[in-house]
């Protein structure tokens, strides 16, 4: 089919995208939000067409000003983009809270089409979101094509694998928590393993009969396994149910024997079930799954922590106008809201000769100290034609898990109509993190 035919045939989704050339063709799908264009270079000697141009361009841009790839390489001259984009995890567990957080943070992401797979935040201006799988959201920070996103700090780290242009501005958003843990059967030859170093010990493992690990981290495990001094080790590349890797107990086996014997009269399939990994390294919650599948943690076998974290371009932060400023106020959102998270102010009556008397009773209880300390205030009334301030007011911040003890405290020392009531931010005079991030871009 001739290009000119391909368009005309595929109309009315096919227009000529401006960076090609006549015979370039550029698709939008109108259920999406991404243009791709498409041409081909001259015939070869073999009649082929030369290696393809190609654009891919988000709808917002509307052509004006979109990145195009020639042959693998960027083109410098329309590279450029206005907007700044935020990646956000499409699916699962990690979008729905990364969605919640946003929310409780006053950013709350408006999708015109549910299945679009780019939003908005209208309290971020000139701000794009791009919801994408984990592992490319990292690729595309990497790119240049996204300059912030939001991920698991196991994802930075495995498709990262340590690049300088990658720079956490919050590492503890206090969501997706997990730990990249190697783990191993219970029974046979690590019966009686229970640390890393005694792994690394064990005799069998040779050049001939390396240590077989399942895992879906092909650069975090071999990267573990050398720091900790595993030479012999060969991984396999697997993705979910990992648990089911090691070698199975011999009456598992027999009884798998005579399940598949019965039902298919064919024991082909029963060789790749036994010993497919002696262990894995995967991330782990709360160990449940991997306690139903007999297996279990060894000490020194955590590759690391993880939670969701915020994460940027570094060229993007120097170089492109406008996102330093909305990673400020994204950062400034986050640590308000997470820091005010599970604390509650205090507000209660005290009697009292002065505020510094009253200051003096609260200050000696422990629970008592809030933010830089108490607030005390008069409460002033008329009496007898006569305003005076017999009780003080006092204020304090308080975290869940003290609050009750603390209203006895206030109880006992003389308080009254205490009122309680959650906070939802606490904006510090400068975010820590910030002056962090800003040292690490030596600004």
């Amino acid at each position: 089919m001739s290009v000119s035919s391909a368009s005309l045939f595929l109309q009315p989704y096919f227009r000529q995208c401006p960076s090609l050339s006549p015979s370039g063709l550029s698709f939008f799908c109108p259920l999406s939000s991404f243009h791709i264009s498409v041409a081909w270079g001259p015939t070869t000697a073999t009649n082929k067409p030369a290696a393809a141009v190609t654009c891919c361009v988000s709808s917002s841009q509307q052509f004006e000003s979109h990145v195009s790839v020639v042959n693998g390489n960027i083109d410098n001259r329309i590279s450029e983009r206005d907007e700044i984009r935020l990646g956000l995890p499409s699916k699962g567990r990690m979008a729905a809270d990364t969605l919640d957080l946003l929310k409780d943070c006053q950013l709350s992401v408006k999708q015109v089409n549910p299945r679009q797979y780019v939003a908005q935040i209208p309290q971020l201006s000139n701000l794009e979101v791009w919801f994408q799988r984990p592992k490319d959201i990292v690729r595309k920070l990497l790119s240049g094509d996204l300059d912030l996103g939001i991920v698991g700090l196991d994802t930075v780290s495995e498709f990262g694998q340590g690049n300088e242009d990658l720079i956490i501005v919050h590492d503890a958003l206090d969501y997706g928590d997990c730990r990249l843990s190697l783990a191993i059967p219970k029974y046979g030859i690590f019966e009686n393993i229970n640390s890393l170093r005694e792994l690394v010990q064990m005799p069998q493992w040779t050049a001939e009969k390396p240590l077989r690990v399942a895992t879906g981290f092909s650069y975090l495990g071999p990267k573990f396994m050398k720091d900790n001094g595993l030479k012999h080790v060969v991984f396999s590349t697997a993705d979910g149910a990992l648990e089911a890797a090691p070698a199975v107990r011999i009456t598992h086996l027999l009884k798998f024997y005579c399940f598949v014997k019965l039902a298919t009269n064919s024991l082909t399939d029963i060789h790749f079930m036994m010993g497919i990994a002696d262990a894995i390294l995967d991330l782990v919650s709360s160990g449940t799954t991997l306690r139903e599948n007999n297996l279990k943690e060894i000490e020194g076998g955590v590759v690391l922590e993880s939670q969701a974290v915020l994460v940027a371009s570094r060229k993007s932060l120097i170089r492109r106008k406008g996102v330093l400023d909305a990673t400020h106020e994204i950062l400034e959102r986050l640590e308000a809201h997470l820091r005010a998270s599970g604390q509650f102010t205090v507000t209660a009556n005290m009697r009292g000769n002065s505020a510094e008397e009253v200051a003096e009773r609260i200050l000696s209880q422990t629970s008592f100290s809030g933010l830089q300390g108490p607030t005390v205030s008069p409460v002033f009334c008329k009496r007898d034609g006569k305003v005076t301030a017999d009780y003080y007011a006092i204020v304090i911040c308080v975290p869940k898990k003290a609050l009750y003890k603390s209203v006895q405290q206030l109880r006992a020392i003389g308080g009254s109509g205490v009122l309680i009531s959650p906070l939802t931010y606490i904006f510090d005079e400068e975010t820590p993190r910030w002056r962090e991030l800003l040292s690490n871009l030596g600004l």
